[in-house]
This record gives C-alpha cells, structure tokens and sequence, in this order.
C-alpha cells in the first residue's frame, strides 16, 4: 500500500503523555492518531492514511449499525530496553483476520497490508509506547467493518477498515493471582456452523450477559461449555484455557467452535521445546472437575493477549464448586518464558518478533 500521513497539529503535550503513561490502565486513552483505508468493488483497496485521531461520520443507515458485519484483532507492541519497538507475532494476526473476513463475508486484507498498517501507526505513535516496566505495553486495535449506507442483508459494497492504539499497563494490578471462574449452563458461546472461530464483535456481546452473572456469583471469569451436548469445555468470555497434568502432558480443547488465539498458538510451541505433550482435544466438564479432586489435573491456566497467561482458581456452577488446582509453578514457567520473549529479555528462537522502530 502507498500510505499518506497527515500529523496532528495538537498532539497531546509531553507533561500530558507521561501521566497517562505512568498509569495507562486498559482501553481508556489513545494516541494521536489513526489508520484508515476504505475499499469498494472498483476500486479494491484504496486511499490509505494515516490521519489524526477523531470521530467517525457514519450515515444512520450504516450496514455494520443493522447486521453486524464486522472484525477485529487485538496486539501488543512492545518497548524494549533499547528502545527498539516491537510487534509480537502481527503476521498471525493478519491470517486471522482473512480468515475471520471470509467467515463474515468481507474484502480480505492481504497480511502485508494488515503488518504495514499496523506498523504505520506504531511508527508514527511511537512516542506513545510505555517503557516495560510492569508489563507496559501499546495495545493495538485493527477492525475492518461494513461502511456502506444501505439497508439490505447482503455483503456491504463499501468496507473500512483502520487501526487505532491505546497504551496498556499490567492486566493484573499487584502481580498475577489466579482467576476465579463460574461455569456457564444456560448459555453457549458459538455452535457448530456458527461463528466461534472468528474474531467478531457479536461473540463477545453474547458473552455479557453470562459474565455478568459471574460477577454477580463473585467469580471474575465465565466458563462456556459446547453448544451441541454442554459437556465440553470450550474457553472463557475472551480467553483459551490449558489443562497440565501430573504425568507433564498439557491439554487444550480443540479447535472448530473456538478462537484460534495467537497466545494459545503460542503455548503450544513454547510448551514442546519445554518438553511437554500438548494435546488439543475435548475434555469434558467432568474431566475438569473429576481431575482436580483426584490431583491428576495439577494446574489450569488461561491465555489471552491482554492477560497473557493466568492461572485459574476456583470453578463454581449452581450448587457446587471444584477448588483451584495444587500448583501455578508451569504456569508461571510458561507465562515468564512468553513475557520475556516478547520484551526482548529472553532470544527469540521462533522468530516471533517483528521490529517496528
């Protein structure tokens, strides 16, 4: 793509951006400017740009607004010691893209494209990625949506996609401590056919309803079990989970009604060069809880880009629960490993990091 870039002539001031960054929390600032390329059946892909940070103008009548045709990714950009900027795995990102574009009937971005954006706005808004200290890092948020003004349930004529960043400070205030889970049995987060396996807005609206009654149960995280037989453990409202037994294998329920998440994908290498067998297969609800009582399931931990990786405690359902597990030492382990990785503190051996600056 040939990229114009057009700065700000009011970037927030200096004083203003190390405030932010000192304590950035998650989602509720962002940088100075955005990414922006439209595309049409004529014209394919066209007019990309880098432009100030601001509003949409979007027609009453936009398609996304009625029938939900949208995508997005999340990613981190790292700082590291040398203050050298770095992407963690974006080609991975870029490929679940396409493959959410064609489950959701959208133009496909090519990966080059997707990379070059992304690394477009980081380039520009270099000045907003945190130092690491406390696992600071510069979320990065791609979408792609439906921008044609019409009413009619067809694939949109006019897409947009963009990219915007927020910086983000640590998942977890006052160091990793493990999440407590309430198991979901009266909804379900996507069915065979359906939409799990893309990284769409509408999953993660259905799974409000069901965290919220977490919440209320005094639970952080909701758990969905399959939709056809609701005995198989499928992931949390934004997370993959991992199951380590007491013979080293690792468990990871398997692909098809899930989100193929680059951290999951991630774990999976990571744990073999550590010597352990992960295998993604179905494991039951019963297995869970049968497997903890047993102490033959040792450690479960969630993975997400946002968390990276969390050990789980306490699972309740209405009537019961199943404790945490006896351990968090593989977790830790594994979660170290990937944090280092990604900082620069550690070598890079898969390859899995792309300098930006």
């Amino acid at each position: 793509m040939e990229i114009s870039t057009t700065r700000t002539e009011h970037p927030v001031d200096d004083a203003r951006l190390a405030e932010i960054l000192a304590n950035p929390g998650f989602g509720t600032h962002f940088t100075d400017h955005m990414f922006t390329v439209e595309w049409t059946p004529g014209e394919g892909w066209h007019d990309a740009r880098v432009t100030p940070y601001g509003p949409l103008t979007l027609d009453p009548a936009t398609a996304v607004l009625h029938y939900a045709q949208e995508i997005f990714e999340g990613m981190k950009a790292y700082r590291h010691e040398d203050g050298s900027i770095w992407a963690f795995r974006p080609e991975e990102n870029a490929a679940r893209m396409v493959r959410s574009s064609h489950r959701l009937a959208l133009p496909v971005l090519e990966v080059d494209d997707f990379v070059e954006a992304v690394a477009a706005l980081v380039s520009v808004d270099q000045r907003w990625v945190p130092d690491q200290e406390g696992e600071k890092s510069l979320y990065v948020r791609p979408f792609m949506f439906a921008s044609e003004a019409f009413l009619g349930v067809r694939p949109a004529q006019h897409v947009t996609f963009m990219v915007i960043a927020s910086p983000a400070g640590s998942y977890f205030k006052g160091g990793v401590k493990p999440v407590s889970l309430w198991l979901s049995e009266d909804y379900t987060r996507a069915g065979r056919g359906g939409m799990g396996a893309a990284k769409t807005g509408g999953n993660y609206a259905s799974s409000l309803l069901p965290q919220s009654e977490a919440i209320a149960q005094g639970c952080d995280q909701v758990v969905f079990l399959d939709g056809e037989e609701g005995r198989y453990v499928e992931e949390l409202g934004g997370m993959n989970m991992y199951f380590v037994f007491k013979d080293g294998r690792i468990v990871t329920p398997a692909l098809g009604t899930i989100l193929e998440g680059i951290t999951r994908g991630s774990i999976i290498e990571l744990a073999g060069k550590m010597g352990h067998q992960v295998e993604e297969r179905r494991i039951s609800i019963d297995e869970w809880r049968e497997g903890v009582a047993n102490g033959d399931i040792v450690e479960i931990f969630a993975c997400g880009t946002a968390a990276v990786i969390t050990p789980v405690g306490e699972l309740r359902w209405e009537g019961g629960s199943a404790p945490a597990p006896a351990s968090t030492e593989l977790t830790m382990a594994i979660r170290s490993a990937l944090v280092d990785v990604q900082f620069g503190r550690a070598e890079d051996t898969f390859g899995w990091m792309r300098r930006i600056v």
